[in-house]
């Protein structure tokens, strides 16, 4: 049994161009600033515009530290990939329990919303207080903390992966549910009287009606986790350092020769961020709804 969404219907020249005049304002704004932030962080990078001396064109920049910069990089993908994949099963989950109303929905959206008010400086925090060796958790349970794993500075980078995906489940929660809130509902209910059952509405209504919500929240959780710096910092370890808690250090660095290196780790983080971006955009493509 399938259920193919409908076509939606082009709009016309005019309502295409009054929506974009309507973006324009927006969007010339957003390249302005960002635009310039990442022209400037490239210039500076590229020895082009130097904070003291002369200028020197080039890429030493970038090969300053190149193993250091490879071991941020893949800490930074591993750990941003891990808790979005993990946001994304529990927050789509959580927005298919909350759709159908049954006990307990109204309970799970109300924690969900106040999750996502929660800032992530607070949440790692209190992550560390929950997961550390001596922290509240072990504590409850008896453990002692030599026998407890390391969650907070541990090697597989347990308590952030955990904040991340704590918070962003949250947040893919409430943007699914809202997508579900909409005809996708009629749609569920037809399927439920055609005689299709929960798991079949879900795998040919529910996901393929939500994959693009889905793939817009995965990308955003993503790039979120991947540039994110005070919960690396907080709950991370000290070698091998992701790229926002690199860049940091360099930046903060007393020598000023640091700073086209900083610059140079913030521009690989930005590369990284705007790949996902393109290949998120490349998936909608390929969606039906999209088409």
């Amino acid at each position: 049994m399938s259920f193919a969404p409908v076509a939606r219907r082009r709009g016309s020249a005019r309502q295409l161009l009054r929506g974009t005049l309507l973006v324009l304002p927006a969007a010339l704004v957003t390249l302005l600033v960002v635009g310039g932030g990442i022209g400037a962080t490239l210039l500076q990078a590229l020895g082009l515009m130097p904070i003291a001396g002369p200028v020197t064109p080039g890429i030493d920049a970038f090969l300053a530290h190149p193993r250091n910069l490879a071991a941020a990089t893949g800490v930074s993908i591993a750990v941003a990939a891990a808790s979005t994949v993990i946001a994304v099963v529990i927050g789509t989950g959580a927005a298919v329990v909350i759709a159908s109303g049954r006990a307990g929905s109204r309970l799970l959206a109300a924690l969900g919303a106040t999750t996502v008010t929660v800032p992530h400086l607070i949440g790692a925090a209190t992550i560390g207080l929950l997961l550390s060796d001596a922290g509240v958790l072990p504590r409850l349970l008896g453990i002692p903390p030599e026998s407890w794993a390391p969650w907070v500075g541990g090697p597989l980078w347990g308590a952030v992966i955990a904040e991340f995906a704590w918070k962003e489940s949250a947040f893919v929660a409430l943007v699914v549910t809202g997508t579900l809130a909409t005809r996708i509902a009629t749609y569920d209910e037809a399927a439920a009287l055609l005689g299709a059952g929960r798991w079949r509405r879900f795998r040919h209504v529910l996901l393929p009606l939500t994959a693009p919500t889905i793939v817009i929240c995965a990308a955003i959780s993503f790039v979120y986790a991947l540039g994110s710096y005070e919960v690396a910092w907080l709950l991370g370890r000290t070698y091998p350092e992701p790229l926002p808690v690199l860049a940091v250090r360099l930046f903060q660095g007393v020598s000023l020769a640091s700073r086209p290196e900083a610059a140079a780790v913030a521009l690989v983080t930005c590369a990284i961020s705007l790949a996902v971006v393109a290949l998120t955009f490349a998936a909608l493509r390929r969606t039906a709804v999209w088409r």
